[in-house]
């Protein structure tokens, strides 16, 4: 696609999402099956009202089926997707109905929570809608009436579910097939956003009430093999901290455990809520301005500053003997700040350090801690 989010200044393309892809596929299939001969190009106008037109690939008509495939482009959106080809097989069937499935590379819903019942194809329902307009569009076009079965598949999907948060929300073998406006708006954090709410919708659709969270791999690393939290219910925020707070207020969450690696939760003691390093790195500034704080000196507090890791920093500060009460006082302002971005959403917070282990705590971790251990053994 041509087509760029600011015009004057090109280099931020739109795309179009896997739904525009399994739509475009489909009906690509459809013209195939009605008239007898695979087109070269297929359109369609998508939910914002944006046409695409693309390429028609990989097309074949036999036993009574015709298969198409189109590449999904992602634009400058970093999406895993993008080159990947997103097939379509259509047949004709009784009835008006177009039915639409899902085939190799597309997952299965396996947990309650999602926007499809558990056992269908994870194609969500505007997608699903895309897919059943295009097919009827193409037959309307061909002055074809009756119903069709439609199936999408990914061939690549089931090796790239794996670099998702797919495995997390219970949907197994393969991709989702999702896009609500069925274009991908480059650069985005939307989709990222969306990976979060549903996690947490699925996990307490699921009857958990109170929710482990943490930003990353680390964090959920140390909540396993350091706390013993290995089942406890868990979700990633990436470096989304307070839209997660809004998330899990909004769906009900009763309370959260929030384990975090002190270099990235450092930065919600200055009141960020997204830790991301292009809205600002303030860890050295913070650490080192609560140290002075509890006095100390002035040298140590210049190597801290020049640390390049707040590992590093911590080093330093351990050899002043004002490791623990400085990250107590870092630990409760953090908790303030969480306080204040989610008045309503009790939370309890762990800091930790890979080196110094956990280096700081709220006073009711050590019970949020336990509540989980007794929900494991329960279970």
């Amino acid at each position: 696609m041509e087509l760029y989010l600011d015009p004057m200044h090109p280099g931020l393309r739109y795309g179009y999402t896997t739904g525009t892809c399994a739509a475009l596929a489909a009906k690509a299939a459809a013209q195939a099956l009605l008239s007898g001969k695979i087109p070269d190009s297929v359109s369609v106008r998508t939910p914002k009202g944006i046409t695409v037109c693309v390429p028609v690939e990989k097309g074949t008509l036999q036993n009574g089926a015709a298969v198409c495939a189109v590449r999904k482009d992602s634009g400058d959106d970093p999406d895993i997707t993008n080159g990947v080809l997103v097939y379509a097989e259509v047949k004709q069937a009784p009835g008006e109905e177009v039915r639409v499935d899902g085939g190799i590379g597309v997952g299965r819903v396996t947990k309650k929570g999602l926007a499809c019942p558990v056992g269908e194809a994870a194609i969500n329902p505007g997608p699903r809608e895309q897919i059943r307009h295009a097919v009827l569009a193409a037959a309307e076009e061909l002055e074809s009436v009756g119903g069709f079965e439609v199936v999408i598949s990914i061939p690549e999907g089931e090796r790239l579910a794996k670099r998702t948060f797919n495995p997390r929300l219970g949907i197994e073998g393969g991709l989702s097939v999702l896009g609500t406006s069925g274009i991908v708006e480059p650069m985005s954090d939307a989709a990222l956003l969306e990976s979060i709410r549903l996690e947490i919708k699925v996990l307490h659709a699921a009857g958990n009430e109170r929710l482990l969270i943490t930003p990353g791999n680390y964090g959920e690393t140390f909540a396993k093999q350091q706390l013993g939290l290995s089942d406890a219910p868990m979700a990633q925020c990436s470096n989304f901290i307070g839209d997660t707070l809004d998330i899990l207020h909004r769906e009900g969450i009763k309370g959260i455990l929030l384990v975090g690696h002190i270099g990235k939760l450092i930065k919600v003691a200055g009141g960020m809520m997204n830790t991301h390093s292009k809205y600002g790195d303030c860890r050295m500034e913070i650490l080192c301005a609560y140290a002075a704080l509890f006095g100390v000196p002035q040298g140590s507090l210049r190597r801290m500053m020049e640390s390049v890791t707040t590992e590093a920093a911590l080093d330093v500060l351990k050899e002043t003997d004002k490791l623990e009460p400085v990250m107590d006082a870092v630990t409760q302002k953090i908790a303030q700040e969480v306080k204040r971005r989610a008045p309503e959403l009790p939370a309890e917070l762990v800091l930790f350090s890979q080196t110094h282990g956990t280096v700081g705590k709220t006073a009711g971790a050590d019970r949020m801690i336990a509540l989980f251990r007794e929900l494991r053994e329960e279970r």
